[in-house]
C-alpha cells in the first residue's frame, strides 16, 4: 500500500504554569492509501493534539511543537507557510472536529459554510454548490435540509451540528480525512449513516481516514489498523484482528477489558486502577507502570522502546523484548 501521511516522533508541548505539559511524546505513524486508521485512548492522551499539529490548528502562543515531521506529498506540512498550508487544509486534508459547535462560524448560515471550501477548492459556481451541500446533508441524515441550510449554528442542536461538520469535511473529496469523534451527539441509526457515508467515500475516492474515537464498536467497524495512545505517546500499533483476539500491551488490555460483554455476566465492570500521569510530570521509567499489574523495577526505571513484535505490530514495553523482530 502507497503511504500518504507519515508522522516521525512528533513532540508538542504547551505552556504551564511553572513547567512545559507534555501533550504529545515522540508519536510515528504512517497512514497508507485507502485504509482507516483508528487512534484510541482515554481522555488527555494526546489523541486530539496530534490531529490538531497535523492540521497546523495548534494555538501558536500556548503550544509548540518540539520535534518531528509530518510528511504528505513528499512535504512537511510543519515547514509549510500559512499560504501553502491554507492550499491543503479544506481540500486534500480536511477534518471533523470534536467540538463542532465551537468549528463554525456564529455569524454565517450552514450554507454558505459547506459550500465556501468548494467554491474556493473546486471553482464550483455558488448553485452547483448548494445542489452538493444538499446532498450531503441527506446523506447524513439532516431532517428539513432547507431549514438547515438557512439556518445559523446555534439554531441547530448538536446532532445536527455534527452532522453539518461531517458534511462539510466531505465535500472536497480529500485524500486524508481526519475524524475526531466524528459521531459523538448521534444516535445510532445516523451514526451508522455517518460510517457509511465514510466508508463510502473511502471506497469510491481511495480516501484514508484517521478516526478518532473512545468508541471500541466504531473502531472495530472501520478501521484497518489501530493506535493505542497512552499519556501522549503510542503505546501500541496493531491489526484490527489482532486488537480484539490478542491485544500485547498492558494498556490495551486494560481498555479492552472495560467493554461490557453479552457473553460474560459481571455485577462491576473491570477498570484500570488509577489515573493519567500528569502532563508536567518528568518520566524515567514507563509512563505506565503506576497503573501496571506486570510493573517491576526496570519498569520504574527504564523508558521501554518501541519494538517489533511481528510484521505491522509495535508494542512499547518490556515485557516483550524477547520477542521483539
Amino acid at each position: 500500500m502507497d503511504e500518504v501521511l507519515r508522522v516521525s516522533s512528533l513532540s508538542v508541548d504547551f505552556k504551564g504554569e511553572s513547567s512545559e505539559i507534555h501533550a504529545v511524546r515522540d508519536v510515528s505513524f504512517t497512514l497508507r492509501k485507502g485504509e482507516t486508521l483508528g487512534i484510541v485512548g482515554e481522555s488527555g492522551c494526546g489523541k486530539s493534539v496530534t490531529s490538531l499539529a497535523i492540521m497546523g490548528l495548534l494555538p501558536v502562543d500556548k503550544a509548540a511543537i518540539k520535534s518531528g515531521e509530518v510528511i504528505y506529498d513528499g512535504r512537511d506540512l510543519l515547514r509549510l507557510s500559512k499560504s501553502e498550508m491554507r492550499l491543503l487544509i479544506g481540500k486534500e486534508i480536511t477534518m471533523i472536529f470534536q467540538d463542532p459547535i465551537s468549528a463554525l462560524d456564529p455569524l454565517f448560515t450552514i450554507e454558505s459554510q459547506i459550500i465556501e471550501g468548494m467554491q474556493i477548492h473546486l471553482g464550483m459556481k455558488k448553485k452547483q454548490a448548494r445542489d452538493l451541500a444538499r446532498s450531503l446533508l441527506e446523506d447524513v441524515g439532516m431532517r428539513d435540509v432547507e431549514r438547515a441550510l438557512k439556518s445559523y449554528p446555534h439554531q441547530l442542536s448538536g446532532g445536527m451540528i455534527q452532522r453539518v461538520m461531517v458534511s462539510i469535511g466531505l465535500a472536497c473529496n480529500p485524500n486524508v480525512l481526519i475524524a475526531d469523534e466524528p459521531t459523538t451527539a448521534l444516535d445510532v441509526t445516523v451514526q451508522a449513516q455517518v460510517l457509511e457515508l465514510m466508508n463510502r467515500l473511502k471506497r469510491k475516492y481511495h480516501s484514508s481516514v484517521v478516526l478518532i474515537s473512545h468508541n471500541m464498536g466504531v473502531i472495530a467497524e472501520m478501521c484497518d489498523r489501530v493506535l493505542v495512545m497512552y499519556a501522549g505517546e503510542v503505546v501500541e500499533e496493531i491489526g484490527i484482528n489482532q486488537l480484539f483476539e490478542k491485544p500485547t500491551h498492558p494498556y490495551t488490555r486494560g481498555l479492552l477489558d472495560c467493554i461490557p460483554r453479552l457473553t460474560k455476566k459481571v455485577e462491576v465492570l473491570p477498570s484500570i486502577p488509577g489515573t493519567l500521569p500528569s502532563a508536567g510530570e518528568e518520566f524515567f521509567g514507563c509512563l505506565f507502570s503506576p497503573r501496571c499489574h506486570f510493573c517491576n523495577s526496570r519498569c520504574e526505571n527504564e523508558r521501554p522502546l518501541m519494538l517489533n513484535v511481528e510484521e505491522g505490530h509495535r508494542v512499547r514495553c518490556h515485557l516483550y523484548e524477547g520477542e521483539a523482530v
